[in-house]
């Protein structure tokens, strides 16, 4: 009942405001009338939040709904905490926008109230990758940033991707602070929507022109490229922003033969051809698929709406084609990297504490250091930042596809990514292999890593509740085993503490506190669960090893790993 009333009522302030058209007031009407309350409650019982993404939500009216007010609302707060922080100050803010239904509206209704807040506006006129939002923010010297963009969520959806000066995502304190500015807009008569037209510019290509040149300036054994420049690569920008820049840029490095799936390359944000943009499910690459096995390509590239991640198929040696998933692509490409550094001198990598541990062993391998953080690559560009100067930052990544190399964007990149696999995959031929037979190799050097992923989706106010009650029954009673394994060590990142029951010890973690919870057994599985920052779910990682004598052994180990996955995700979800 107290969902229901929190929420009437704050129906009935949207209602009561002057500042409200009346076609949304019409709305809010409907929604009172309603005899099922369950969509009053879902728009209205909370406010929108910045999580592990910043602003994100379901498209329609209310204060828990992505609209022109709550846009709106997180701009004029973020205005007032600019101007807080940065006083005497001429501010500056970069905006983007991708491919999402209401995308480019959203962008202009935040340009114009920074610009009414005397801000001064960079504006893409054209959709464009996320990535390159942050590497604007850089270029540009601005204060901070917004994309538009909901990433890969369904079609539904719609958000707000708040950076800050380093061109990173929003961290403590800045987001919190942001938060609470925004809570300290009581009318919406206190939200600047008139733009002052003045104050916005729009970005040009020289932007753009020195992203490209940054990629190619980070891309090792270019003499493979120039090589095998003819061969066969099919891309995907499954609706979104890719399409832009993807085909550039592999043009640009010297790739010839780049097949682009036309199906999906028409900008649409009702995404007609996936009942979901998301590069991580074999659904939304089934056609770039089909296209690779068509052409025998080397490899399948496959972009989010917003370009930060990307999915990728290879073939096996029998010519069947299959994903990678985030974290084999990521142990991949650091294996490559790596392996092809002129220095190793203070280099190091990051990766998030939900992230294939084969790549800890990989680096300590290669004599790099490898640094862990909480999941969101805004705390790796945190970690960066803290670095500068000490260190040097080489790439990064994490399992939901997302990866980063060198440091001249500071959030996950999928166009630099598309650059980077292309060119292992010219490199591999070069020698005479494939990716495949490069991945075999590295699981024989290093340990055969395997991992797998559930998501359970639990939608609006009841979902959010039944998730925090599943949290609580992990936290509160452990697994003692799993999968016939011991559990030896628990990590709880939201009292930042780990048990470990062998030697009786509680050690402190050193990461900021996270409603994440890790098991290990003894034989070396890890199983993390947290809530999504970003998406209605509750995240299972599973990850379990073996060793790998050789390549010839490979399919009986695989085998071996994905029944011990499925006996693992049987018992943790039962």
């Amino acid at each position: 009942m107290l969902l229901l009333e929190n929420a009437t009522a704050r129906a009935n302030r949207w209602l009561a405001s002057q500042f409200i058209d009346e076609a949304t007031k019409e709305e809010i009407r409907k929604l009172l009338a309603s005899p099922d309350q369950k969509k009053l409650i879902d728009s209205f019982y909370k406010d929108l939040e910045f999580g592990t993404g910043g602003l994100r939500g379901i498209m329609g009216v209310g204060s828990n709904c992505m609209n022109q007010y709550t846009v709106g609302a997180a701009t004029q707060g973020m205005a007032h905490y600019l101007k807080k922080s940065f006083p005497s100050q001429e501010i500056k803010v970069a905006i983007a926008y991708d491919s999402r239904n209401n995308s480019s509206y959203f962008a202009h209704v935040t340009a114009s109230v920074f610009s009414a807040n005397g801000i001064t506006v960079y504006l893409f006129s054209e959709l464009r990758p996320t990535p390159l939002l942050s590497f604007a923010i850089r270029y540009l010297k601005c204060h901070a940033g917004v994309v538009i963009t909901a990433s890969h969520n369904p079609k539904e959806y719609n958000g707000y991707k708040a950076y800050w000066n380093e061109g990173a995502q929003l961290v403590p304190p800045h987001d919190k602070n942001v938060i609470a500015e925004i809570n300290a807009i009581t009318s919406f008569d206190q939200i600047k929507f008139t733009a002052e037209p003045s104050k916005i510019q729009a970005i040009k290509n020289e932007v753009e022109d020195a992203y490209y040149r940054e990629v190619i300036n980070r891309i090792p054994k270019k003499e493979s490229i120039y090589r095998q420049q003819n061969i066969s690569l099919v891309y995907s920008s499954l609706h979104g922003a890719g399409i832009t820049m993807v085909p550039e840029c592999l043009h640009r490095l010297g790739f010839s033969n780049l097949t682009i799936l036309d199906e999906q390359k028409t900008l649409d944000g009702n995404f007609p051809t996936v009942q979901s943009p998301n590069p991580e499910e074999q659904s939304a690459m089934q056609m770039a698929l089909q296209k690779a096995k068509a052409i025998q390509a080397e490899l399948v590239m496959a972009t989010d709406p917003d370009t930060d991640r990307v999915g990728l198929g290879i073939a096996n040696d029998r010519g069947e084609y299959f994903l990678l998933n985030g974290n084999q692509a990521f142990s991949l490409m650091m294996w490559f990297i790596l392996k092809n550094l002129d220095s190793k001198q203070g280099a190091y990598i990051a990766k998030t504490i939900v992230t294939t541990e084969l790549v800890d062993d990989m680096a300590r391998n290669l004599g790099v250091e490898c640094f862990n953080t909480l999941t969101g690559f805004k705390y790796i560009a945190q970690l960066m930042s803290a670095l500068d100067g000490k260190k040097r930052f080489i790439a990064a990544g994490e399992e939901s596809y997302g990866y980063m190399v060198g440091d001249f964007v500071r959030d996950k990149d999928a166009v630099s990514a598309c650059a980077f696999f292309a060119a292992m995959a010219a490199a591999a031929k070069d020698e005479g292999k494939t990716l495949y037979q490069w991945l075999l190799q590295m699981y024989v050097e290093n340990g055969f890593y395997k991992e797998g992923l559930i998501n359970l989706v639990r939608t609006g106010a009841d979902g959010e509740q039944e998730i925090k009650s599943m949290m609580e029954k992990f936290r509160n009673e452990p697994p003692q085993k799993i999968a016939g394994e011991r559990v030896v060590r628990v990590l709880d990142y939201k009292i930042s503490l780990e048990k470990n029951s062998l030697t009786g010890s509680i050690n402190p973690l050193r990461l900021p506190a996270s409603d994440v919870l890790q098991f290990y057994t003894e034989a070396g599985s890890k199983i993390s669960v947290r809530p999504s920052g970003t998406e209605p779910k509750i995240k299972f990682y599973i990850s379990v090893k073996t060793k790998l004598e050789s390549a010839k052994d490979f399919l009986a180990a695989e085998k071996m790993l994905n029944e011990k996955i499925k006996i693992i995700s049987e018992e943790i979800v039962s």
